[in-house]
């Protein structure tokens, strides 16, 4: 049984490229979500922002390990802006698809502030999921095709949460 995760953290093209290799993701599309322009497109998407959605098999991938990666790929703590990128398209956003997400959200939002590892208070917002607009075919897969192309996304190796201790342990 497969889950449905919806992100936004600045231009969508690096962030599909580096989750849709996670071992668990099934698939990714890039899209307008978050915002008020029905059938958003690329010219004309409103207030919604550049997102992703991601279709993942939770027995190999938890929403929370996605969280994480998403936390250590994008900066959180820039509003409205990632890299050269400005604007409420480029903002970081969690879109939940049920309560268990939304907890998961706010727990992973509070764990990253308490880490003191980030430059800044996150600004991520976290709203339930809406319409997704699937983006157009040329920014689908962007960098499997342009593989030197435009990105502001990169993992960072110090942005990586403890590993979370269990009651058993």
């Amino acid at each position: 049984m497969s889950e449905r995760a919806v992100l936004a953290g600045g231009c969508f093209w690096g962030m599909q490229e580096l989750i849709r290799h996670k071992p668990g993701v099934i698939s990714t599309r890039v899209g307008y979500t978050g915002g008020d322009v029905p059938n958003a497109t690329y010219r004309n998407h409103g207030t919604h922002a550049e997102g992703i959605e991601i279709v993942f098999d939770p027995e190999v991938i938890s929403y929370r390990e996605i969280l994480e990666f998403f936390f250590q790929i994008h900066d959180p703590t820039t509003r409205n802006r990632q890299g050269n990128d400005i604007g409420m398209s480029y903002r970081s956003a969690i879109y939940y698809v049920d309560e268990a997400q939304k907890a998961c959200a706010l727990e992973t939002i509070a764990d990253v502030e308490a880490s003191g590892l980030w430059p800044g208070r996150v600004v991520t917002e976290v709203e339930p999921v809406g319409d997704f607009w699937e983006a157009e075919p040329e920014h689908q897969d962007y960098l499997q095709r342009i593989p030197h192309g435009y990105t502001c996304h990169f993992p960072r190796p110090n942005w990586v949460l403890p590993k979370r201790r269990t009651a058993a342990e």
